[in-house]
């Protein structure tokens, strides 16, 4: 084993980044170590063999997959190679290995096992959306996507509110709309969001504006990769006055809009949870039942 803990016989664990949408992004490093490398792991082989194409280079060694459903096995075989000193190479659809795509456990076993990890830097849709966002960069936290479920997806929002850097989420089109809202109930309707669709791509398109208003242009048709960029909490913000809400709940309530409805819009409106102002609600006098 070597001063930097490496053990010597080792080969090398490559972590490429892979373009966003453009090919002409890929830098000349990549092509020449997916010429190189004795084995490359990839998320998609159909997807690498374009690439390659594209690239106008032949991909050189053994060609894996390597993706979520196998990534657990498909990492000891690697790190199996990794030890019979070869290099490999790990590569996703698009951007990072490791950053919502297969890589990190991988990478782990290289670590622990004292093998040279090293990262041909690329494109990412997170760094990219924040730059193009508008929003405070210069601290921030990348969240992933979302639960699917909306229960999950609400509880896990709500212990995100009191965030004060910029968020960054990843989430697919066709939940992009409940998303959106969901995000307005946590956040309040008025947090700044950017929506960043597409990036690097012919039809990029980059959206900004309060949460409500973008919630309501994702209730469309909406298609493309998505990235989202959300403001942090600024605790300078003054919170909505809970009695006031219930007092404008009984208001609409008195004019004929059910007290459920009621609790909702104004909910949204103020930008509260939707359970709070029900509690709040059910807690005070003088609100007729519904």
């Amino acid at each position: 084993m070597g001063e930097d803990g490496r053990v010597s016989g080792n080969g090398r664990l490559v972590l490429a980044g892979a373009p966003i949408g453009r090919v002409d992004d890929a830098s000349a490093r990549l092509r020449d170590a997916l010429a190189a490398a004795d084995v490359v792991a990839a998320e998609d082989t159909r997807r690498l063999r374009r690439l390659g194409a594209d690239l106008g280079i032949t991909v050189g060694g053994r060609v894996v997959s390597y993706y979520d459903a196998n990534e657990a096995v498909r990492a000891e075989e690697l790190l199996g190679a990794l030890r019979g000193g070869e290099t490999v190479l790990v590569i996703t659809d698009a951007g990072m290995p490791g950053v919502s795509d297969p890589g990190y456990r991988l990478t782990r076993l290289a670590v622990d096992a004292g093998i040279e990890v090293t990262a041909l830097p690329g494109p990412s849709a997170v760094t990219t959306a924040l730059a193009v966002s508008g929003l405070p960069s210069d601290r921030f936290c990348f969240e992933g996507f979302p639960p699917r479920k909306a229960g999950e997806r609400a509880r896990r929002l709500a212990t995100l509110a009191d965030e004060r850097r910029t968020m960054v989420f990843f989430e697919a089109p066709h939940r992009l709309a409940a998303t959106l809202e969901a995000m307005a109930e946590a956040f309040g309707p008025g947090r700044l969001t950017a929506v960043c669709r597409e990036l690097t791509k012919t039809y990029e398109e980059v959206l900004r504006g309060p949460l409500s208003e973008l919630a309501g242009w994702a209730a469309g048709e909406v298609r493309g990769e998505i990235t989202l960029v959300v403001a942090g909490h600024d605790p300078g913000e003054t919170p909505p006055d809970i009695g006031e809400l219930v007092a404008e709940v009984a208001r609409m309530q008195e004019a004929g809009v059910p007290r459920k409805q009621a609790i909702v819009d104004v909910a949204r409106a103020a930008g509260v949870p939707r359970r709070t102002l029900y509690d709040a609600v059910h807690g005070a006098g003088g609100v007729r039942p519904a």
